[in-house]
């Protein structure tokens, strides 16, 4: 059975920082596509970044020269560094991976991790 973990989320003042971490466990052959995706409370949910197998990098607008996403393919774990947060980054974040597993080609999410940023 195939699991994504988050961790790294809290409470940060305006200016902060925050790593967020997401490990991939079980049954993987192999990790294609991943990314980190955050849902603010009656928004819809939305592309924060994501990186392929081969490192190719796209970030949304709003965290352009803010936010890092990097991935170790050898502990199948993505991350996010979150520079100069802003209250409006408030939501939280789920990260997401297509992998190949026993069970085939399927796409996964974590179960979140909330990130709070007070003004």
């Amino acid at each position: 059975q195939v699991q994504l973990v988050e961790s790294g989320g809290g409470l940060v003042q305006a200016g902060g920082s925050l790593r967020l971490s997401c490990a991939a466990s079980g049954s993987i052959f192999s990790i294609n596509d991943m990314g980190w995706y955050r849902q603010a409370p009656g928004k819809q949910r939305e592309l924060v970044a994501s990186i392929t197998c081969n490192g190719r990098i796209n970030y949304a607008d709003s965290g352009k020269g803010r936010f890092t996403i990097s991935r170790d393919n050898i502990k199948n774990t993505l991350y996010l560094q979150m520079n100069s947060l802003k209250p409006e980054d408030t939501a939280v974040y789920y990260c997401a991976a297509e992998l190949w597993s026993s069970g085939g080609l399927d796409d996964y999410w974590g179960q979140g991790t909330q990130v709070t940023v007070s003004s």
